[in-house]
């Protein structure tokens, strides 16, 4: 649908957020009517809202197909033999999980990651090198009894991540389809907005494996530390920081700028291990049985969704990129009682649609000021005003969100801009 009439969303900006809500981003984001708060580190996704998470998830998968994915949906629901066979049940091993008791006896789990359960499924279907490579990811919604939940979407204990995963003949293969995904995850970063200020770094692997790489944004709200040297692109995470990983990187710590970061991708290489453990073998061309190369790469689409809040809003509200805009012009109505304004507006706001032009109508019955401090408020990249002046002048103004500059155009011109089709 490219419009939706702000008279009909069910949804309502707020004037404040929720006293227990600390985060700037989920503040914004539920005022402006794009995420409700459940519980800390939960959150629903309102119409607003899941149109950006809908386009953080499209330019993801356009990029995610690119390097050859395919993709699927695994369960959420877990269950305990699968993840003994990597040790990975165990609490002590992975501290995040949420379980349960089944009614008919046994105990699952709710899905923290999915390495484990989709090597198991592709023992299904792997069985010679002529299967492989093969890469498979999903968008799965990730429970994760975290202890701490104070940064809004930037760290949910309920939220939605892109998972791919990587299987291999051997290292050299394995390598390829590595540097293919950090090529894409920085064009899916690039096309975010985020691509200046977004680092891959060398970080710890944690839960997933001795070493690993992350992808960093830099904003102040960030929970991580990394040092960066921007003009020889290097950053290495706060965790890792030593002399050895400075000789391997070529620098030295008084060339590197301390920075806070939060997080938004990580990339791992398994190795043969974890295949090994599962027992997710192929016959070579001599009928030998090799475990299959594994690696897994995650972005997570929540997180950038509150990064993308953390790093543009202003003090006004939320300034969103065009790319990932719930829509890309929000039209407002200062008709007032003129029912002709009004309908000249409902004919531009008809125009647009019938163009293809994304955009959220404000037809509802308030002042100016008002309408102008929610428009502010969503952050839509361009505010179009319809007034009487606007009818009688024949000119529409348009303000530009991330600048505030204003110019003025013709009906015709209106179309070109937005849409590049006229009558």
């Amino acid at each position: 649908m490219a419009g939706m009439k702000q008279s009909r969303l069910f949804t309502k900006t707020r004037k404040e957020a929720p006293a227990d809500e600390v985060s700037k981003n989920a503040q914004l984001l539920i005022r402006g009517g794009f995420a409700h708060k459940e519980m800390a580190g939960v959150y629903a996704y309102l119409p607003l809202g899941l149109r950006v998470l809908n386009k953080i998830e499209a330019i993801t998968r356009e990029e995610m197909n690119s390097v050859g994915g395919q993709e699927l949906i695994m369960t959420s629901l877990q269950s305990k033999d699968t993840w003994d066979k990597t040790g990975r049940w165990d609490d002590e091993a992975v501290d995040v999980w949420f379980k349960s008791e089944l009614a008919a006896g046994g105990e699952i789990g709710f899905a923290w990651s999915h390495e484990e359960p989709i090597a198991g499924m592709l023992k299904n279907y792997i069985s010679s090198y002529k299967d492989l490579p093969i890469y498979v990811y999903q968008f799965q919604t990730k429970l994760r009894n975290e202890l701490r939940a104070k940064s809004g979407i930037m760290r949910g204990r309920e939220f939605v991540m892109k998972d791919m995963y990587s299987f291999c003949i051997g290292e050299e293969d394995h390598n390829k389809i590595y540097q293919d995904t950090i090529d894409a995850y920085n064009r899916v970063f690039d096309r975010v907005g985020l691509g200046e200020d977004t680092y891959m770094t060398f970080a710890s692997g944690g839960a997933f494996t001795q070493f690993s790489h992350e992808f960093q944004t830099i904003t102040e709200a960030g929970e991580d530390v990394i040092y960066i040297n921007k003009e020889k692109n290097i950053a290495i995470n706060e965790e890792v920081m030593n002399d050895e990983t400075l000789a391997e990187l070529g620098v030295t710590k008084d060339e590197l700028q301390e920075v806070k970061t939060a997080e938004v991708g990580n990339i791992f290489n398994f190795g043969r291990q974890k295949a090994e453990d599962v027992g997710l073998t192929f016959k070579d061309e001599t009928g030998a049985d090799i475990p299959v190369w594994m690696g897994s790469y995650g972005i997570g689409i929540t997180r950038l969704m509150g990064v993308v809040v953390e790093k543009f809003a202003d003090e006004k509200g939320m300034v969103w990129p065009e790319s990932i805009a719930p829509f890309r012009v929000h039209l407002v109505s200062l008709a007032g009682n003129d029912e002709e304004v009004a309908d000249f507006a409902e004919g531009i706001y008809d125009n647009l649609c019938e163009r293809g032009v994304e955009v959220l109508y404000d037809d509802r019955d308030e002042r100016a000021g008002a309408k102008f401090a929610d428009s502010d408020l969503i952050g839509i990249p361009y505010r179009v005003v319809v007034s009487r002046k606007t009818k009688d002048e024949k000119q529409f103004e348009v303000v530009e969100r991330v600048s505030g500059e204003t110019s003025f155009v013709s009906e015709e011109e209106l179309y070109q801009r937005f849409a590049n089709v006229t009558d």
